[in-house]
């Protein structure tokens, strides 16, 4: 444990004891401050900010736990009373207390005690942290095998290890915080946290408290100290999605946090450090955004040492069949049910334009899987793409060197049909208006020279 990282705060009013721990905890490696009182107490968590306070049950204007509930908004607290019982062990614990100790205790035992406390208090931030990411579904790994994919993982190489700030172009769904989360990864602070915020889904006073925090009173409704993302993502990666979207004012804010690495939360008189990277994303060019002047020039060259600009999905159609089958394995309902693409599906996802890009596809998918229900296969009217797309290369052509008698045409027609739904006798049926049973008596018609395998092959 790194004990620099941590401030305690010593509430005991006897000056002795108060001097002597604050001492020896000095030298064990923590930033310490002593208070003698309630309202010096008050007064000390506000500017202190401690990671830990310990509390005496009994100071001259208050009982210590009279006065835990409100120190424990601010941080973990251990009781150290010269005055203990069962009782009250067990009201201060359910009170919130994380230890209590009885004077006096040694050196050895109260360092145990605060380190045990420090853990616990990291673990469980940890533990909401990373409950909340998984709620949030932050997705796949980036997909793909097109020129234009290669040209982005090799920026991503670049760029990671540097720890510089980076831009992020590219159309609404394209995958942009994916990009993002592979730099954090890459980089020196991936075992940290990646946090991210969508800059135009809030209010901007919002905004500014989810990004920055905010003091107790702050505002309406702010009944407590909230810490922001930045703190939340402690030498970790904040994310600004489509940065194009917030405000001059925010803009001034975060051009200050990128020159000083300091910040304040909203409502807050003191300086905290931001040590976190960077990363943003806009699916608008701030450059003619800056030029038009409805971004800062400033903060737009600050968020722009490099960028990297993510094509849209129908310039890289390599990648939209590893992307759509990925989905498919990766689906979270029906898993009971083997399914796959029928061969004209493929087809017309891969001659589909995509507006909505990578977003659009993966709705698509989740669409198809639930259209189809307990067939095997999707087909393009499972899937059901705008504007006629879904029949794309669906057309069968006949040829023949001679006037082909209705039985020719039939099993020609059968014949195709059995290639393009590769031998699936259910999708041929639906496709040929009959039952399964009479598709299955005409499969059985046909030379077993011309389709050795068609009748045999049942899905």
């Amino acid at each position: 444990m790194n004990k620099r990282k941590h401030r305690i705060l010593v509430v005991e009013d006897d000056t002795t004891l108060n001097r002597l721990l604050v001492d020896q905890l000095s030298r064990l490696g923590f930033e310490v401050r002593g208070a003698n009182s309630r309202a010096q107490a008050m007064e000390t968590l506000e500017a202190f900010e401690p990671s830990l306070a310990i509390l005496d049950i009994r100071l001259p204007d208050t009982e210590g736990l009279e006065l835990l509930p409100e120190v424990r908004e601010y941080c973990p607290i251990i009781i150290l009373t010269a005055y203990g019982s069962i009782a009250q062990a067990v009201t201060a614990v359910k009170a919130g207390a994380a230890e209590y100790l009885i004077k006096p205790i040694s050196p050895h035992g109260l360092e145990l005690a605060i380190n045990r406390t420090l853990e616990t208090a990291t673990l469980r931030k940890n533990a909401a942290f990373w409950e909340g990411q998984a709620r949030q579904n932050i997705g796949p790994k980036m997909i793909g095998q097109s020129e234009g994919f290669e040209e982005i993982r090799r920026l991503i190489g670049l760029v990671a290890p540097a720890d510089t700030t980076a831009l992020i172009e590219g159309e609404s769904g394209v995958g942009k915080e994916l990009v993002a989360q592979a730099i954090h990864d890459e980089s020196p602070r991936a075992e940290n946290h990646f946090v991210a915020i969508d800059c135009c889904t809030l209010q901007e006073n919002l905004f500014e408290s989810e990004l920055f925090g905010h003091e107790r009173g702050a505002f309406t409704g702010a009944d407590r100290r909230k810490e922001g993302l930045i703190e939340v993502a402690e030498s970790g990666t904040v994310f600004l999605d489509e940065i194009g979207e917030i405000s001059g004012a925010i803009q001034a804010k975060l051009l200050r946090v990128l020159e000083t690495g300091k910040f304040r939360r909203l409502g807050g008189t003191r300086d905290l450090t931001a040590n976190v990277r960077f990363v943003a994303a806009t699916n608008r060019s701030l450059q003619e955004m800056s030029a038009e002047g409805t971004f800062r020039s400033d903060l737009f060259y600050r968020l722009s040492p490099f960028t990297i600009h993510v094509p849209p999905l129908r310039e890289r159609r390599a990648d939209i069949e590893a992307i759509a089958r990925h989905f498919l394995a990766t689906r979270k309902f029906a898993r009971h049910i083997e399914k796959d693409f029928a061969a004209k599906t493929m087809k017309a996802l891969l001659a589909y334009h995509w507006p909505g890009n990578v977003r659009e596809l993966r709705n698509a998918i989740e669409r198809g899987i639930l259209m189809s229900g307990n067939a095997p296969r999707i087909l393009p009217s499972h899937i059901a793409l705008p504007d006629g797309e879904d029949s794309v290369n669906s057309s069968i052509e006949f040829s023949f060197d001679h006037e082909p008698t209705l039985e020719e045409i039939r099993d020609v027609y059968l014949g195709k049909l059995m290639e393009i739904h590769q031998g699936n006798r259910k999708e041929v049926s639906q496709a040929l208006g009959i039952s399964e049973r009479n598709t299955y008596r005409l499969i059985k018609k046909l030379s077993a020279d011309r389709f050795p395998t068609a009748a045999a092959k049942e899905i």
